[in-house]
């Protein structure tokens, strides 16, 4: 599948539920200024970094990156639909390496929700380098715990291959996520100021395990990542089968969950 089709899964069926989910919590715990300059990292299509510039108001340039050039595009065409109101101006940019100089925000805002979990110390750092003395820094992420009812059946899956060894890789995917605690280490390194923290628990329901694995957001989004690290298609494939088959035996008749911990962290860069 090519980027611009993925761009538009992305907006057809990410940004409307996973995306929401952390929006949420931004739009509830993140205040915009008056007047100054927004910066919004991981804007996605620009669903949300278009309402959130209009809600600003004129006086407030919202400027928005993301690190897909096609997903921009998308973001881009979506302003050209709107008659009125403040628009943001959008930018290609990688999250971990931002292309702005310091001290230019007063608010940043970060959706790092599909971002590999290892990059958020850098990410947190180019947020703070870029803040304003005194700006908002806030960051949304998956924290430690999330996913852990497939977690559990997919350790399941791994030790039913004909390498049962594979199994190992579910506790390095476990370890990958960041507690609380520990991203709020990182946010008072950077030199960070009342750091905050927030986490709403979000369930997504698949009618079977057939449903699951093929859902967009699960298919093209997230089991890359939880499948890169076995050896070869065959043994993915044979997890894929014993996947399908351990979530229809759990769930029997009824619908079967995950769940994530979404979480926002929030702080004032230092005067």
């Amino acid at each position: 599948m090519n980027t611009k089709e993925l761009a538009y899964l992305y907006d057809l069926y990410v940004a409307p539920d996973w995306n929401e989910r952390f929006a949420a919590l931004i739009d509830e715990h993140v205040t915009l200024p008056e007047r100054g300059r927004v910066l919004y990292i991981e804007a996605g299509t620009g669903g949300h970094v278009i309402e959130l510039s209009q809600r600003a108001g004129l006086e407030t340039e919202v400027v928005a990156t993301d690190s897909d050039a096609e997903r921009l595009a998308l973001a881009e065409a979506k302003t050209t639909l709107i008659d009125e109101g403040a628009m943001p101006a959008f930018q290609l940019g990688q999250p971990d390496v931002l292309p702005f100089d310091d001290s230019n925000f007063d608010v940043v805002i970060a959706n790092a929700s599909l971002v590999a979990a290892d990059l958020l110390p850098d990410i947190l750092r180019e947020m703070t380098r870029v803040a304003a003395p005194g700006a908002t820094v806030a960051v949304a992420f998956p924290s430690y715990s999330s996913f852990g009812e497939f977690y559990s059946i997919y350790w399941e899956a791994l030790a039913s291959t004909d390498d049962s060894s594979h199994a190992g890789i579910v506790e390095s995917l476990i370890a990958k996520l960041p507690s609380i605690a520990h991203i709020e280490q990182l946010a008072a390194r950077e030199g960070l100021d009342e750091i905050q923290t927030w986490t709403n628990r979000e369930d997504f329901e698949f009618a079977s395990g057939e449903e699951f694995l093929q859902a967009p957001l699960i298919q093209n989004f997230l089991s890359e990542s939880w499948l890169e690290s076995l050896p070869d298609d065959g043994t993915r494939d044979q997890a894929r089968a014993n996947l399908i088959s351990l979530i229809d035996d759990e769930r029997a008749d009824g619908t079967w969950l995950f769940s994530i911990k979404a979480t926002l962290l929030s702080g004032k860069r230092g005067e």
